[in-house]
């Protein structure tokens, strides 16, 4: 089992690459880059890529409107070639706010699009023809009659340090999930609970790796939360912990999409806490937040992130691993991250 960490995109960047310097001599093994609306992800890549030798270091995420497919599999060879072949393509759909609102792009057919983009860059690194598709979400070269008339196919120049670039798709829901465990090589789901999560997903994952080509070997899953290892933190001061995520738990669960249209409020749904997802949603909808997150139930905290004495993290390790979890994601809370993932390494290795 495999550890990772995301970088958070608000701020502070050069202060968190060089903790990943230390970090990735802990045991760390992925650190993950998200774009959102902030600066790219690619660039800190390159960063990253520079001063590190060993992490594997992905896009959490980029979306698949704001970049052409080429220039999608162009800038992941890119990173795969300045990292010596550590880079990971996670991609996603993103929303309409930052799409539509931000880009200037028309939100149009998410999960036909990705797919799109995951067989268009194969194609590129493969290099095995000229790039020629003509799909239902872009067309490359364009078709007749639309244009200039003067596009042709082309190849990569360069040959790729890597022919297979492992792809994540950061899927949600339904449809979505299912194409992700049949084309993708991992997957990047929110909100896991390993007891619970074939409530939510487990009939589309099964109908999706019923389909895989078995060439693809297994699909990787990367799940977790927050990361705090002591002894002394059971009862009411692993609560204390656990409460920091109440606020973002709730505002996704109240506060994303409208009433009937929000998914994380149908995850709570799925995972049994029906009550909770409609007092949750009520509350927060009508501005009393610290309610709502209140509201959210202690057991879900609990069983997604990883708080408590090593004994205890342990056995939720293996609760983690036999869900099919094969990336551990955490965010180490607490002044000394470094000693959290040392100490979360050994457990992982002992397990």
């Amino acid at each position: 089992m495999k550890l990772s960490m995301g970088i958070n995109y608000s701020g502070g960047f050069k202060e968190a690459a060089q903790r990943v310097v230390e970090l990735e001599k802990a045991g760390l093994d992925q650190v993950w880059v998200a774009e959102a609306y902030s600066f790219d992800a690619i660039s800190q890549i390159g960063y990253l890529a520079a001063i590190t030798d060993r992490v594997e270091i992905g896009t959490g995420i980029i979306n698949v409107y704001s970049r052409t497919a080429a220039l999608t599999a162009m800038t992941a060879a890119g990173c795969d070639y300045v990292s010596d072949g550590r880079f990971v393509l996670g991609i996603g759909a993103s929303g309409p706010q930052v799409i539509e609102g931000f880009h200037g792009v028309k939100y149009e057919k998410p999960m036909q699009r990705i797919k799109e983009y995951i067989e268009a860059c194969r194609m590129i690194w493969k290099r095995e023809e000229k790039f020629d598709y003509q799909g239902q979400t872009f067309q490359a070269p364009l078709p007749p009659g639309e244009g200039t008339g003067l596009g042709k196919p082309l190849k990569l120049i360069n040959h790729p340090v890597r022919s297979e670039i492992p792809i994540w798709w950061a899927s949600l829901k339904g449809l979505s999930v299912t194409a992700t465990a049949e084309i993708a090589d991992g997957w990047l789901p929110i909100m896991f609970i390993p007891e619970k999560f074939q409530n939510v997903w487990g009939a589309q994952l099964k109908a999706g790796l019923a389909k895989r080509d078995p060439s693809r070997g297994r699909l990787d899953i990367s799940a977790g939360g927050m990361l705090a290892i002591g002894e002394d933190l059971v009862g009411d001061k692993q609560k204390a912990i656990l409460d920091f995520a109440r606020p973002h738990t709730a505002l996704y669960v109240g506060g994303m999409g409208a009433r009937g249209k929000n998914f994380y409020n149908d995850i709570c749904r799925d995972y049994g806490y029906e009550q909770e997802a409609v007092d949750i949603q009520d509350l927060y909808l009508d501005g009393r937040k610290d309610e709502a997150a209140a509201r959210v139930p202690g057991e879900w905290l609990e069983l997604s992130n990883l708080v408590g004495p090593a004994s205890y993290i342990k056995e939720r390790v293996g609760a983690f691993k036999e869900a099919g979890v094969t990336v551990l994601s955490v965010n180490p809370v607490g002044p000394d991250a470094v000693k959290q993932i040392e100490v979360l390494r050994a457990i992982v290795d002992d397990a």
